[in-house]
């Protein structure tokens, strides 16, 4: 069972759209992770200091949290073979989209970019096919 947790979604949303525009306003670079994980890998870029500080604050922004608000509930109904299964997947889709849904999702759909709205919808149509898939059929 999933809980709705407004509030929080909320203030994860903001907090990530906050990052996002402060990224682009002092390195004029889009937000998406894939794309800050790739600058990371070989070859090596040559602004990897900012790419490491993000995903750093990515890492530690949720363990802040859970130290002020406690341990996070929460289950995976799936094993480590279908979550390396589905990470695979996922990598392979972001590399054919040329993106990732923070990418297309948070920075490309508020520049008006069609090309992030197809990415988006995307994005939402296999994961809902997926979770009927999962609930339903296997």
């Amino acid at each position: 069972m999933t809980d709705f947790t407004p509030w929080t979604s909320m203030a994860g949303g903001l907090l990530i759209g906050l990052s996002a525009v402060l990224l682009m306003a002092f390195h004029g670079r889009i937000a998406g992770l894939s794309g800050v994980l790739g600058g990371l890998l070989p070859p090596f870029s040559i602004d990897w200091q900012w790419r490491v500080a993000f995903l750093t604050g990515a890492v530690i922004g949720p363990a802040i949290y859970m130290a002020l608000a406690g341990p996070i509930d929460f289950f995976v109904p799936a094993g480590p073979t279908a979550l390396v299964v589905g990470g695979l997947i996922v990598g392979i889709g972001v590399t054919f989209g040329n993106g990732c849904p923070s990418g297309h999702g948070v920075c490309g759909m508020a520049r008006l970019s069609p090309r992030s709205f197809v990415a988006t919808l995307t994005f939402m149509a296999t994961a809902l096919v997926t979770v009927f898939l999962i609930r339903h059929v296997f």
